[in-house]
């Protein structure tokens, strides 16, 4: 008995040891030692080798080593042939062995030292560098050319570039056929032949279309306006997918080739869809000290009779708590809707139905209108659209000059041009809209035009975003007397300028008589610049002019503010905080400091 107790005392011990025993260390010393002066490339070589990034992220398991140690040799070569090294030299060896010779099966239980040398030989260049056939205008890449230093990459993209060019031009199914790579280790040089195979010219065959539920099939094909029998070109179907998913209807949009050639020629085109869901509830928030809260909501219906229309609701509820004509707590309340149709007339055209409903209770003046138009949608390209409608409003309009009222006919213009990065948030590009209104007086005021233009500019250095806005607006035709309030202009507040009170410029008649303006001039300006991933901090000035007259003559006044902000990046978009105080052209009585608080940057 006594003897079986020291035989499971000992074995209890012995199970206690090994589990309180320190984990022996898989690792002793790893060096990687590359010849040469070009830092650069040491760095690109330490970046690509698998055994440095294991030891840093202490994956140091004695066959996980073995196998690391083993891919380590294809790893380094891959990246010295993409700078042009074809004669290099790699040893890697583990605990005096060439890993290559190592089996990562029969690993021991220990792996003390790893050795990792390079000598990445002389820089190859080409001697011979040809891509044949070449559809006419196919531009190959300028480092794949006679002298210049062979980097692997720099065939992939020439052969690449040959096929494309052969696509460009209708051959759908280019292909490179054959390649002759030779390295020359004595001249350093490397001969490059690739072949390629045009194949026939191909005309798009026909749209097969797979996954709609709801879209119809023929509206699916309306909207993409793929030419069906004209000569195949890849720009056209990128141009169809992007016309069914600026749609909104559909989740995602894959359009394929076929694989199989048919008779004639044709190549069919399959479009994979999935539709997304029919209805959409949007919410939004913004804050000013003195304009108050802004909650604006929408609902949208896409897909409304199957063809991809769109139909939004917007309600806003602005200036709560704000200022208003009579010193109250008035309400600014709009209610509006747009229908849109994909396709209509041109598969680049859409028609669109719009109307609204709003009150406007300003500290300047009182304003309750309705309007109802429509007109067509036009996309140029990626970066730039117009529109053109036809609409009819009417309005009464009670301020300092009494109540009248406003019956008008109009055809507003908007052309946009957009190549931002990002529009809630943008570091690089440029906007443009400029609006042109002629309209027709039918009441209470003369025939006259309403010109809108809104400029913004960013530009990243570094950390750092430099962004700037200039706003323009001008009224031809009535005089500031005779005009609808809410088509003259005003300075002050978040849209304009920040620190200065909501409208607190525009055209004085008399010492206690204000409308607003026929000229408007907005300069806005701001530097971004990032604390951590997501907070930034924002300087910003602006500066705003009012006058009486249609041109911006220099007769009127400016005012300006100034101040800083906090940007929360949410990722949808900043979250911003700005503080703005006055800086000339203050009203008496306006606040010293001015709050803002919404959802995206300022512009």
């Amino acid at each position: 008995m006594t003897r079986m107790r020291w035989f499971y005392q000992g074995m209890i011990a012995l199970l206690l040891g090994f589990c309180l025993a320190s984990p022996l260390k898989a690792l002793d010393d790893f060096s990687f030692a590359v010849a040469g002066q070009d830092d650069d490339l040491k760095q690109l070589l330490r970046r690509a080798s698998l055994l440095s990034t294991a030891v840093r992220e202490k994956r140091t398991a004695p066959q996980d080593l073995i196998a690391t140690a083993r891919a380590e040799y294809a790893a380094l070569v891959g990246a010295l042939y993409a700078k042009g090294y074809y004669g290099p030299t790699v040893n890697v060896t583990v605990d005096g062995q060439e890993a290559a010779n190592l089996s990562p099966l029969n690993a021991s239980g220990r792996v003390g030292r790893i050795i990792v040398r390079v000598n990445p030989g002389a820089r190859f260049r080409f001697g011979t560098a040809r891509v044949a056939p070449l559809a006419p205008g196919t531009k190959l890449p300028d480092a794949f050319a006679a002298g210049q230093v062979a980097e692997s990459p720099v065939m992939g993209d020439a052969a690449k570039a040959g096929v494309e060019g052969w696509r460009n031009v209708g051959h759908a199914k280019a292909t490179l056929a054959d390649q002759s790579i030779t390295a020359n280790h004595n001249r350093k040089t490397i001969a490059a032949d690739l072949r390629l195979a045009p194949g026939p010219r191909l005309r798009f065959g026909d749209l097969r279309i797979s996954g709609n539920r709801r879209t119809k099939t023929e509206r699916i094909r309306a909207i993409a306006g793929l030419p069906t029998g004209e000569t195949f070109d890849p720009a056209e179907l990128d141009a169809a997918a992007r016309r069914l998913r600026r749609t909104g209807t559909f989740r995602s949009v894959a359009l394929t080739e076929g694989k199989v050639v048919e008779a004639g020629n044709t190549l069919p085109i399959d479009a994979a869809i999935v539709e997304n869901k029919r209805r959409r509830l949007g919410v939004g928030l913004e804050l000013s000290s003195q304009e108050g809260l802004t909650i604006s909501t929408f609902w949208l219906h896409r897909n409304l009779f199957r063809g991809a229309e769109q139909l939004r609701f917007d309600l806003e509820l602005a200036q709560i708590g704000g200022e208003t004509q009579d010193g109250g707590s008035g309400l600014d309340t709009s209610l509006s809707f747009r229908f849109e149709r994909p396709a209509t007339f041109t598969p680049d055209t859409n028609l669109f139905l719009t109307g609204s409903l709003s009150r406007i209770d300003d500290p300047g003046f009182l304003s309750s209108s309705a309007s109802l138009g429509g007109g067509v949608t036009h996309i140029f390209s990626e970066r730039l659209e117009g529109e053109l409608g036809l609409s009819y409003r009417t309005s009464e309009v009670t301020d300092d000059l009494g109540t009248r009222s406003f019956d008008l006919l109009s055809v507003p213009g908007e052309l946009t041009w957009d190549n931002r990065d990002n529009a809630l948030d943008a570091t690089t590009g440029l906007y443009f809209s400029l609006g042109l209104e002629p309209f027709a007086a039918i009441s209470g005021t003369e025939d006259g035009i309403r010109l809108t233009f809104d400029g913004r500019g960013y530009q990243a250095v570094g950390p750092v975003t430099l962004a700037g806005r200039v706003q323009v607006g001008a009224l031809w035709g009535p005089e500031v007397e005779t005009a609808p309030q809410d088509f003259l202009f005003f300075a002050g507040g978040g849209g304009t300028v920040r620190g200065q009170p909501f409208q607190a410029l525009g055209v004085d008649l008399t010492d206690d008589l204000m409308v607003g303006g026929r000229s408007f001039l907005g300069l806005q300006g701001e530097v971004r610049g990032k604390v951590t991933e997501t907070i930034g901090l924002v300087g910003f000035v602006d500066s705003g002019y009012i006058g009486s007259e249609s041109f911006i003559d220099g007769s009127g006044e400016w005012i300006s503010g100034a101040g800083i902000g906090l940007r929360y990046d949410t990722g949808l978009g900043p979250i911003r905080v700005d503080l703005g105080v006055p800086v000339n052209g203050t009203p008496d009585d306006a606040p010293a400091v001015q709050l803002y608080i919404g959802i995206g940057q300022a512009f």
